[in-house]
């Protein structure tokens, strides 16, 4: 995004299950969406903090659907930040990989017809993954961090972050469970969009009708 800015407008306590976080908004000049940061701890001027960029998923963070992992990422990263005593989790109003909420469920209809999930938005006419991470990268060094581990299995997180001049020291995966809802999800993530998840081989995935009417079948593998 050219010309890209942010300006913190508010922080807050939040008191959670893995500690107290302050939560601060950012607007910016390029949408009209509100940008997270839940901070824990002390990460002004410190190096290697753990940091985890996610973007917004209604159904997974908030209702703990199982047809994606980001709900359990999420949880995840939150215990993992407290553990370690400090970290950022860098919250991006991005539904769906940036199509939003509304062609998310259409995208969602699409793959209980036998799309996976890159087929079911191109289908829709986006892209596969339409996010961008310079408002995560922004809003990083408005906090001070100066350089970050990163909890991600994306590797499009981490060539991002060091474009906008961050040094990813480490990369820490974060490993759901799978369940017969996002396998195919998982498996389609790891061979069409270049995640960085281990793989075990699953059976056959249901069939679906094709474009000529007749059915069609994906063999499918997931972690």
């Amino acid at each position: 995004m050219d010309n890209l800015k942010i300006e913190q407008m508010e922080c807050a306590r939040i008191p959670t299950e893995y500690g107290e976080y302050r939560l601060c908004l950012y607007k910016n000049n390029q949408d009209e969406k509100d940008h997270l940061a839940l901070v824990y701890g002390d990460v002004g001027g410190k190096h290697s903090v753990l940091v985890r960029v996610h973007s917004e998923c209604f159904t997974g963070d908030v209702l703990g659907s199982r047809r994606c992992d980001c709900g359990e990422q999420l949880q995840q990263a939150m215990q993992l930040i407290s553990e370690a005593g400090a970290g950022v989790i860098v919250y991006l109003r991005q539904e769906g990989r940036g199509i939003g909420l509304l062609d998310k469920l259409r995208a969602y209809n699409l793959q209980d017809l036998g799309y996976d999930t890159v087929e079911a938005n191109l289908a829709l006419g986006h892209g596969a993954d339409e996010r961008d991470y310079s408002i995560a990268a922004l809003i990083l060094k408005d906090l001070g961090v100066r350089s970050v581990r990163l909890l991600t299995n994306n590797p499009e997180k981490i060539a991002c972050l060091k474009a906008s001049g961050f040094k990813v020291n480490e990369r820490i995966a974060l490993e759901g469970a799978v369940y017969d809802d996002n396998a195919y999800y998982l498996f389609t993530k790891a061979h069409r969009m270049n995640h960085l998840i281990d793989l075990v081989p699953l059976p056959v995935r249901s069939s679906r009708k094709n474009g000529n009417g007749k059915n069609g079948s994906h063999s499918s593998m997931a972690v």
